[in-house]
């Protein structure tokens, strides 16, 4: 049985106000830590692994070392899990569904663990892990050799004689607080990265911040980008739907990298296509880094179907339409399924611009609005002539970037 420390309450109750105030997990992970070495609890190392909710990486991993900066670091995913993992005291914790772990080290080596071994060589006397669900406990992971949603946490001492019965009671005592206060930052989390992911970084923002009714938006001024690959229609007939995706995943990477690079935002992903929006602060500063975009786009694809050529494997084109000019941002659609998207004038327009590659023969066309938001740009810009565009009243001036400023093969 747990005997409750006098010291816990000064600690739980600044672990509860830390969860309250959304605190993040760095900055609660090292004030936790400080204070249990002030409440006399001999500390040389703390470690925490998390699963996180992000395409590029299945966890994370925090520690803290005596006399160090508290750093973090993020697990790979993996098909199957590696070794270091199948060998590790929190993989025992999962597996064996134990509440605790402990390995006193005095006696000295061998260890069941790896890691055990090179804390031991690093001074350490005595090992204590345990973990947390953050779910009801007839919910198991899928796969019990996985971290479930929850945490695995550590903790490391090098005093002679190892813990106390004490330390181990105060550690125990306010570690479901800990949990608690950290699932409410890594809740926070969670709902940033996934609509960030979802949505596009601006907009996922905005609705993580409140901007969710139905109808509110805002006008802005931006330039609009219309992305879209070449040919990928007869590829999709005679690739494999693996090979498809896969090469399309190839393509939109790198639009996403170069749009962003330059403060884009990606709005949605259309088909094999993409609409993008440049929202800098003023229409000019949109302009430039929309075509510094355009530029480094070029670049990258070329490259990119230089390689994927050596190997044998298909390619393909792209199209890039920009125009500028005034759009309703905000929520659009019906009251239980909503998106954050752009509507008005300017982008119609830009999907009627999209629509003159062929006609003009090039792959970048921008309208005459772009060209004049541009000036003073380093690329030069070809006009194309003026065209009358479906739904639109006047002709507009088409430009494009002269190939030999910008490296694009056109």
């Amino acid at each position: 049985m747990i005997q409750i420390d006098v010291n816990s309450g000064p600690l739980i109750a600044w672990l509860m106000e830390q969860g309250l105030q959304g605190t993040s997990q760095q900055d609660l992970l090292d004030g936790y830590c400080q204070r249990l070495t002030e409440a006399g609890v001999p500390l040389m190392r703390f470690h925490l692994a998390q699963r996180a909710y992000n395409p590029e990486f299945g966890g994370i991993g925090i520690r803290w070392i005596r006399g160090e900066s508290i750093t973090s670091h993020h697990y790979e995913y993996q098909e199957t899990p590696g070794e270091e993992w199948l060998k590790s005291p929190f993989y025992q914790l999962l597996q064996q569904e134990q509440p605790e772990l402990r390995v006193q080290m005095e006696a000295g080596p061998p260890f069941e663990f790896p890691v055990i071994d090179e804390l031991f060589e690093a001074g350490a006397t005595d090992y204590f892990a345990a973990g947390l669900r953050f779910h009801p406990p007839e919910e198991k992971p899928a796969d019990p050799r996985r971290p479930g949603e929850g945490i695995l946490v550590s903790w490391t001492t090098d005093r002679k004689g190892g813990f106390s019965s004490r330390e181990l009671d105060l550690i125990r005592t306010t570690l479901p607080h800990l949990g608690l206060a950290l699932k409410s930052s890594s809740n926070r989390q969670i709902a940033s990265d996934l609509l960030q992911i979802y949505l596009g970084r601006d907009a996922g923002r905005r609705v993580l911040s409140g901007e969710i009714r139905r109808g509110s938006s805002q006008e802005i001024d931006a330039v609009i980008c219309l992305f879209d690959l070449k040919g990928f229609t007869e590829l999709a007939e005679r690739l494999p739907g693996p090979e498809l995706i896969d090469m399309l995943n190839g393509y939109f990477g790198l639009a996403v990298a170069a749009i962003q690079a330059h403060g884009g935002n990606i709005l949605k992903f259309m088909g094999d296509g993409m609409l993008t929006m440049f929202n800098l602060g003023s229409i000019e500063e949109d302009a430039h880094a929309a075509l510094a975009a355009a530029n480094e786009l070029c670049g990258k694809i070329r490259a990119y179907n230089a390689e994927r050529e050596a190997e044998g494997l298909p390619t393909a084109g792209f199209t890039l339409a920009l125009h500028a000019g005034d759009i309703l941002y905000g929520n659009i659609g019906a009251k239980n399924r909503l998106d954050f998207t752009v509507i008005g004038q300017t982008v119609n327009q830009t999907a009627r611009i999209a629509g003159m590659h062929r006609s003009v023969g090039q792959n970048i066309i921008m309208s005459e609005d772009v060209q004049k938001a541009a000036k003073g740009t380093e690329y030069d810009l070809v006009s194309l002539g003026r065209y009358m565009l479906r739904g639109v009243a006047e002709p507009i001036e088409l430009y494009t970037i002269y190939r030999g400023s910008c490296g694009c093969d056109g």
